[in-house]
């Protein structure tokens, strides 16, 4: 299962977990105060590339299969490293139509807001449902294929959440879009 040597594989398969770090390496913080220049090019390198080879990320940084190994798991056990995904393309999955959703709302009890959260959680074709500060109460950022599709999704959530106003802008070229976190 190891498969080009890639993160993951066979270590993953033999039970190395964050539970694991905790009696050979040190414990470290769930949320690291500082990264060193080391691990700052590997978390560059993994956000362009999660499944690169150890022996390759460990060539372009410097470091043996080893201790490259050891840095990305001590980064997912301090939570640095939330996950690995592919990312596709929406366009060619057709979900071309990104928009924006910008909501006010006359209630703030903490039950409507458990309401509003469950229910954009439970909404797959939103990707990011954000408190705001200012003249906005929430902004939701959603994929779906076309105007139809955004007006089914704009009823199934006033369906399951009272909201005071709802107004959306689609997005007509997008310019910059990228996962990668300034490092």
């Amino acid at each position: 299962m190891e498969r080009g040597g890639g993160l993951g594989g066979r270590d993953h398969a033999r039970g190395v977990s964050r539970g694991c770090l905790r009696g050979r390496f040190p414990i470290m913080m769930p949320r690291m105060k500082t990264l060193d220049p080391m691990d700052r090019k590997i978390l560059i390198a993994l956000q362009r590339n999660a499944d690169i080879a150890l022996e390759d990320l460990g060539a372009m940084v410097g470091l043996s299969r080893n201790a490259v190994w050891r840095r990305v798991k001590a980064l997912e056990a301090a939570g640095v490293i939330r996950s690995r995904v592919a990312l596709l393309d929406p366009d060619r999955l057709g979900l071309g139509l990104t928009v924006f959703m910008m909501i006010r709302t006359d209630r703030h009890a903490p039950d409507w807001l458990a309401r509003f959260a469950e229910a954009t959680r439970d909404m797959p074709e939103i990707l990011g449902a954000y408190r705001m500060s200012g003249d906005l109460d929430y902004l939701i950022r959603a994929r779906v294929a076309d105007v139809k599709a955004y007006d089914a999704l704009y009823q199934r959530l006033v369906a399951r959440v009272e909201l005071a106003d709802v107004s959306a802008s689609f997005v007509m070229e997008e310019m910059k879009e990228t996962t990668e976190l300034p490092l």
